[in-house]
């Protein structure tokens, strides 16, 4: 797994157990439930479709628009390997926004560590530096190696 890396009144800090965290859970953040995996990035809670940032994942089938470069990989792998992560604790949401499809633009966290980060560790997903919001985040959280 990669390195984990605690937000704490919005600074990044190296290591945990800082204010706003609890035994590596994100406390900080806002506790999001009723989730299910639709594909490698993107969940559904309820009414709200939630897409993790700085990643893209294999497309399911027949759902790679033509013309687009879709992510390389294996499309149930990666929606598997993402529900089984999502099963390891609560899942804390920090939003960022929404697409130009209406999806929330989030990092979401279990057990203190990125999902984003899980995909691309356990090679499921591809980093996407454009849309690594904000500020190239994944890049810290996740550590150089694991964003090339």
């Amino acid at each position: 797994m990669g390195k984990m890396i605690c937000v704490a009144a919005a600074t990044l800090c190296a290591g945990c157990g800082q204010a706003g965290e609890v035994s590596g859970e994100r406390v900080d953040l806002p506790e999001i439930s009723g989730c299910k995996v639709t594909d490698g990035d993107t969940i559904r809670c309820g009414d709200e479709r939630v897409r993790l940032l700085g990643i893209d994942a294999p497309e399911m089938p027949g759902h790679c628009r033509p013309g687009r470069n879709c992510a390389p990989g294996d499309p149930e792998q990666s929606t598997d390997n993402l529900r089984a992560a999502m099963k390891r604790g609560p899942l804390h949401i920090e939003r960022h926004g929404k697409d130009h499809y209406g999806r929330t633009l989030a990092h979401l966290y279990v057990g203190g560590e990125n999902l984003a980060c899980l995909q691309l560790n356990s090679n499921n997903a591809i980093y996407r530096r454009d849309w690594d919001k904000p500020k190239l985040r994944l890049v810290g959280e996740c550590g150089e190696e694991s964003v090339r």
